[in-house]
């Protein structure tokens, strides 16, 4: 397959597939890289799409770096890719995993994308801190005295829930397909609902998954979904 490496105002970043006038914006999640896009841009491909795909802040090419991993340089570093690609491409699409799906939300809802993809979205970021202070025995009142707190799966930092409680997600008009893995700890069912029914997406439920995707028969079930909604 043919790729090409390059970097968008220092954002390392590969392009993959024949050249075309259409393309997807692959934005992973966490403890994921750019490269990691390779199963999606070939399925794209086959539909006659190219995929750009990218380092978010703290992963990848850019794991050493002081330059955190959040909101506010999410939103930074999507706007310069969609600036980028909007400017290169005349047909433009995304796909969106996990953070890089609740980055996308926070970044993109004006922007003219033809489509969008959504793999394990976390659309709801105060359902999921929320679900942490029961995990890690953490109140709102300790996390607003100590700023900052490490836990094994991130750190909450009070700076950030305090942006999540006053940017809930309300416009998105963009044409969606979801995937959503009813096993999925980090967000509820009645949260991609409630979301779903709101912006008119369409919704698929797999059973037994959760929110990774990483399960000996989940590869078929997003290599399907892929397939049946690039």
């Amino acid at each position: 397959m043919i790729t090409q490496s390059i970097k968008i105002n220092n954002i390392p970043a590969i392009i993959w597939g024949e050249q075309s006038d259409r393309v997807y914006i692959h934005v992973h999640g966490k403890m994921s890289r750019k490269e990691y896009a390779e199963q999606f841009a070939q399925i794209a491909e086959k539909k006659g799409y190219q995929t750009l795909s990218f380092d978010l802040p703290e992963h990848g090419e850019r794991n050493d770096s002081d330059y955190r991993c959040d909101i506010w340089n999410g939103i930074n570093d999507l706007s310069l890719i969609a600036d980028y690609t909007f400017s290169k491409w005349n047909d433009v699409s995304l796909f969106a995993c996990s953070l890089g799906a609740y980055f996308s939300l926070n970044t993109y809802a004006d922007r003219k994308f033809s489509k969008c993809l959504f793999q394990s979205p976390l659309i709801n970021m105060e359902y999921m801190i929320r679900q942490m202070f029961q995990w890690y025995n953490v109140s709102e009142e300790r996390l607003r005295l100590e700023k900052e707190i490490p836990t094994p799966f991130d750190t909450l930092r009070w700076d950030y829930f305090q942006y999540v409680l006053a940017h809930p997600i309300k416009n998105w008009s963009i044409p969606t397909s979801i995937l959503y893995g009813r096993k999925d700890n980090l967000q509820s069912i009645e949260v991609i609902h409630t979301f779903a029914d709101a912006h008119h997406c369409k919704l698929t439920v797999s059973e037994n998954s959760e929110h990774p995707f990483m399960q000996p028969d989940d590869v078929e079930i997003v290599t399907e979904w892929l397939k049946n909604n690039i």
